[in-house]
């Protein structure tokens, strides 16, 4: 018997473009009956080979547009660790897969291991489990006795999507041709050029923490309802949007404010005929009754299990706030004046909801900060008898 293990130690996210890391153990543990009489051929336990490799894996609804498999450019050479998939998936993206080893033995109490590492492509799509579309990536271990059938391991994975445009410009940072002076000082120490995806990471932390408070008057027929200030555009996973609502300026009595942060997925239907479908989903949602309030507040968490926005041949994600304001024009909402000795509530009040959606910029966050928010299992173990 053989116990193969897989451990991720940098935890299970990564982002696109990013190195992942597998350590994967091999182990004959001893056998509490084995007796001395036994042969020493007879104690070894033997592998012939095993590899690994990244699968993306794309599975869509019954309705959604098939891409014709001919035109899918995948890297399939002979000794791929096949994938089972149902009618509605197909392998989006795989990784070229390396061999780890060839003719393993291992004597009892024995193991051995072997780390591997390969780059997710950078323009390959995120995990995304979505209404019509979803994108799963695993990390498939396959290994193979003499004249036994392939027995696989799958390592499940997230990958967060990296805006295309921090990796171009950090690229274009590293591929910098000017010249640096040596220091002539020996003592000076020779500072080690940043790789794109660090680069990367520095230009999303410089966007998502600049503030540019935004103001935006609220109006509907009958005149305003209240001014929103939100303080800044763009966020990342686990932060919290942060806003204000002024009702000083308000000719419109506001009874009540919904604010939900909503993702809208738009799924291509049939490409030949430009059908498209959207879909809404609320993830977090703050609600409030207002009425008679001059100033409150907004504060909207962003969950870690989400995804960024992104956008593919199938479908494109985008984020918003969507605002539901319940308005009356009913004079006896003022309440009463400094001369009035008693004063009772309306029993009916006639109101009016309206509605109002504003986009945000959603981006990835470092991997280790959604690794130790989302908890998941990283290690895997498969045994071969």
């Amino acid at each position: 018997m053989i116990e193969v293990t897989a451990r991720l130690p940098r935890g299970h996210v990564f982002l696109s473009g990013e190195v992942v890391e597998c350590h994967i153990t091999f182990t004959h543990p001893p056998s509490p009956n084995r007796t001395v009489s036994q042969s020493h051929a007879d104690a070894f336990e033997s592998l012939a080979w095993a590899s690994a490799q990244i699968h993306c894996l794309c599975f869509t609804d019954s309705k959604v547009y098939k891409e014709d498999e001919s035109n899918n450019h995948l890297t399939n050479a002979g000794t791929a660790l096949g994938v089972v998939l149902k009618d509605n998936g197909k392998v989006e993206i795989t990784t070229k897969p390396k061999i780890l080893f060839c003719d393993l033995k291992l004597s009892p109490g024995q193991s051995k291991t072997y780390v591997y590492k390969e780059q997710i492509p950078s323009d390959s799509p995120p995990s995304y489990r979505g209404q019509l579309v979803k994108y799963s990536y695993k990390i498939t271990v396959g290994t193979q006795r003499v004249s036994s059938p392939v027995k696989l391991l799958r390592v499940p994975i997230r990958v967060l999507p990296l805006c295309e445009a921090f990796l171009t410009e950090a690229v274009a940072l590293c591929n910098d041709t000017t010249e640096e002076l040596t220091p002539a000082n020996p003592f000076l120490e020779i500072r080690q050029k940043e790789r794109p995806l660090e680069l990367a990471l520095q230009s999303l932390q410089n966007i998502t923490a600049r503030r540019n408070p935004n103001f935006y008057m609220i109006t509907n027929t009958w005149g305003k309802v209240t001014r929103f200030c939100l303080f800044k555009p763009a966020y990342k996973l686990g932060e919290d949007i942060i806003g204000t609502f002024d009702f000083t300026v308000a000719t419109v009595s506001c009874m009540q404010v919904s604010v939900s942060l909503q993702c809208e997925e738009e799924t291509i239907i049939d490409e030949d005929k430009n059908t498209k479908q959207v879909r809404n989903v609320t993830f977090s949602k703050h609600h409030e009754v207002c009425l008679g309030y001059k100033y409150t507040q907004l504060i909207l968490p962003i969950p870690l299990h989400v995804t960024p926005a992104f956008s593919t041949k199938l479908v494109s994600l985008k984020w918003r706030l969507h605002f539901e304001f319940v308005t009356s024009t009913h004079k006896e909402l003022s309440g009463p004046s400094s001369e009035d000795t008693e004063w009772q509530a309306p029993s009916e009040v006639r109101i009016e909801t309206m509605v109002w959606s504003l986009p945000i910029r959603l981006y990835s966050t470092t991997p280790i900060h959604v690794a130790q928010g989302v908890h998941t299992n990283t290690i895997q173990k498969l045994t071969i008898r």
